[in-house]
C-alpha cells in the first residue's frame, strides 16, 4: 500500500494545523496575549548618589541609590513599563527595623523622588522588615520566635510612612496574621483611604528567593521561615490565606514565586476572580539568565514564555524583573 495515497485519503472535517499556518493567522487566534502595562519592575533602592551596582547572581538587575532610580523609572516608562515596586536597602539596621518608617529612608526618599520626575507611573512599596533587621528575618524576634502581633505594628507604621511619602500601592510581604486589617484600618484612619493593599497573600517559603537576599541582604542570620511562609506543598492553604486578605482589604492579592505555582495562581483567579499579582521572583529569573549565558536557551524565547505562562494561569500583574526586556521584546 503506498504511504502517500493512505495519508491523502484521510477525511479530517478538522485540521487544527490551519490556524497555525502563518504568524498572522496564529495572531489572530491567540488566546494569552502579553502587554507592558501588566508588567511591575521590582527595583531595590540603597543610600548614597550615583550607586549602580550590579547584583551579582541577578545579570542586569542593580542597587540603585535614589537619583539612579529615578532614572530607571524613566526608561521604564519610556519602554512601556508603567509601574514598579521598591524594595529599600538602609545603610543602619537594628532588631525591630526601625528604619522601615524612617521617612528619609531609600524608600521613602525615592517614591518622592519618582512621583516628582514621572507622576503618572505607578508606585508600589514591599512592606516588610527582613531588608531592616539585622537578623534578617521579617519581624521581631522574641525568645528565637517571630513575634506576630510587635511585627505587624511596625509593617503598620512603615506602611503608613510609604503611604505619607506618595506610594499608591503598599504591599505587605511578611505573611504574619492580621497585618492586612491592620494596615488598611491604620491607612484609612490618617486620611490614605485611597493607598491601595496588594497583599502577598500566598508568600511561599521557597528556594527561589536566593538571589533577592543577595541583593537585599537580608539572609536569616539564624532559621528559616518556615513559621510564617507557606509549605510548598499546600495549595488549598493558599486559598484560606487569599480569601483572609481579601476579607481584611486587600485590593489585589499576589502568590509567590509565580512558575513554581502556577496552579495556585489558576485556583486564585478561578475562585476568587479577583486583582491577581504573581511574582517571577529571582531565583526563577536568574535561572534563565545563567542558561541564557550558557548558550543553552534562546533567552528572548524562553523569557515570552514564561510570563505567557504566569498571565495564562490567571496573573493580571506580574512582578518580574524582565519587565523593560519584555517590554521591548513586545514593541
Amino acid at each position: 500500500m503506498n504511504p502517500i495515497h493512505t495519508h491523502s485519503a484521510l477525511k479530517l472535517a478538522r485540521r487544527l494545523r490551519r490556524l497555525r499556518a502563518s504568524e498572522n493567522i496564529r495572531a489572530m487566534v491567540r488566546e494569552t496575549r502579553l502587554a507592558p502595562e501588566m508588567f511591575m519592575l521590582p527595583l531595590f533602592v540603597c543610600e548614597g548618589q550615583g550607586v549602580r551596582r550590579e547584583v551579582p547572581s541577578m545579570p542586569g538587575v542593580c542597587n540603585l541609590s535614589v537619583d539612579e532610580a529615578v532614572k530607571e523609572v524613566e526608561h521604564a516608562k519610556a519602554d512601556g513599563v508603567s509601574s514598579v515596586i521598591l524594595f529599600g536597602l538602609p545603610d543602619q539596621k537594628d532588631d525591630i527595623g526601625s528604619s522601615a518608617y524612617d521617612p528619609e529612608a531609600p524608600v521613602q526618599s525615592a517614591v518622592r523622588a519618582i512621583k516628582r520626575a514621572v507622576p503618572d507611573v505607578v508606585v508600589a512599596t514591599d512592606v516588610c522588615l527582613c531588608e531592616y533587621t539585622d537578623h534578617g528575618h521579617c519581624g521581631i524576634v522574641i525568645d528565637n520566635e517571630i513575634s506576630n502581633d510587635p511585627t505587624v505594628e511596625q509593617l503598620v507604621r512603615a506602611a503608613v510612612s510609604h503611604a505619607a511619602a506618595g506610594a499608591d500601592i503598599v504591599a505587605p510581604s511578611d505573611m504574619m496574621d492580621g497585618r492586612v486589617g491592620a494596615i488598611r484600618s491604620a491607612l484609612d484612619e490618617r486620611g490614605f483611604e485611597r493607598t491601595a493593599i496588594m497583599a502577598y497573600a500566598a508568600k511561599y517559603c521557597s528556594a527561589f528567593y536566593g538571589p533577592f537576599r543577595d541583593a537585599a541582604a537580608s539572609a536569616p542570620a539564624f532559621g528559616d521561615r518556615r513559621s510564617h511562609q507557606m509549605d510548598p506543598a499546600n495549595a488549598a492553604e493558599a486559598l484560606r490565606e487569599v480569601e483572609q486578605d481579601i476579607a481584611e482589604g486587600a485590593d489585589i492579592v499576589m502568590v509567590k514565586p509565580a512558575v513554581t505555582y502556577l496552579d495556585v495562581i489558576t485556583r486564585v483567579k478561578q475562585t476568587f476572580n479577583y486583582p491577581t499579582a504573581a511574582y517571577h521572583v529571582s531565583g526563577e529569573y536568574a535561572m534563565l539568565k545563567a542558561a541564557a549565558r550558557n548558550g543553552w536557551i534562546d533567552e528572548r524565547r524562553a523569557m515570552i514564555e514564561t510570563l505567557t505562562a504566569i498571565h495564562r494561569a490567571g496573573a493580571d500583574i506580574i512582578l518580574t524583573y524582565y519587565a523593560r526586556e519584555a517590554a521591548r521584546a513586545l514593541a
